[in-house]
């Protein structure tokens, strides 16, 4: 079932959303050569505490952390550690943020130092990715189109879209309807409308879109070894268009 949010609650989880989008650009601070994500791990737990917010992920099935710290071929879910980042890695931080309540879910991808070429035409066409998705995410469209603009746009940049984890619905929960793939075909699926508030967080493979999982039962990572990155948005369906709940240039 899937639940339209008002305009209050859609206003309430923004102003998590923000929270969130506060803390990514303070991260994209930290980045450096050296840096643990262990240490980053601690930093978003301080910044969530001074904003009166709390980690929603943390203890969600067991999981320990405030932060999915994901480095090179891990796809998602990687746990922080005490490991020093080093020059040329990549990394991703997600992590889900409530705020009296409210929900907002983001993981922004981060080069690490001087990268390859090829890491950062991965950053950048999984960032561009996900902006092709939210461009289709209005009143009317489906969710095929999404995951079509997301998909078509990829493969023609010469990667490939994750099939094994998606976006979803959030709202009271972390999870909920609807499922939101980032492939598929246009005209197909179900019919956006004003209310619907969820995530769209393509992870994009330089190599195969295939996955295998650690031995943790939680970190994913490609099947061949190559790099993958994500950024992710929380957004509203409004009359007006999508509303990026999670925006960092707002």
């Amino acid at each position: 079932m899937i639940h339209l949010k008002t305009k209050r609650e859609i206003e309430l989880m923004k102003e998590a959303g923000q929270v969130l989008a506060a803390c990514h650009k303070e991260i994209k601070k930290l980045i450096e050569p050296g840096i643990t994500t262990y240490e980053i791990e601690d930093f978003v737990e301080g910044f969530l505490k001074k904003h009166n917010a709390t980690p929603e992920q943390k203890g969600y099935k067991g999981y320990k952390y405030a932060t999915c710290a994901s480095i090179n071929d891990e796809i998602c879910h990687g746990f922080p550690r005490k490991k020093p980042l080093k020059n040329g890695d990549i990394v991703t931080i997600d992590m889900v943020v409530n705020l009296n309540g409210a929900l907002a879910d983001s993981a922004w991808s981060y080069g690490v130092g001087e990268i390859s070429g090829e890491a950062g035409k991965l950053l950048l066409a999984a960032k561009t990715a996900l902006y092709k998705g939210i461009e289709q995410a209005v009143i009317g469209n489906r969710l095929g189109d999404i995951g079509h603009a997301i998909q078509s746009y990829t493969e023609g940049e010469g990667f490939s879209v994750v099939r094994d984890f998606i976006g979803h619905g959030i709202g009271p929960s972390m999870h909920e309807e609807p499922q939101v793939l980032h492939y598929g075909l246009p005209s197909k699926g179900l019919r956006l409308k004003e209310g619907m508030v969820f995530t769209i967080e393509p992870m994009i493979n330089v190599g195969a879109w295939q996955s295998k999982m650690d031995s943790n039962k939680w970190t994913a990572r490609t099947v061949d070894g190559s790099l993958s990155a994500q950024y992710e948005h929380t957004i509203a369906i409004t009359k007006d268009g999508p509303l990026i709940l999670t925006d960092q240039d707002a």
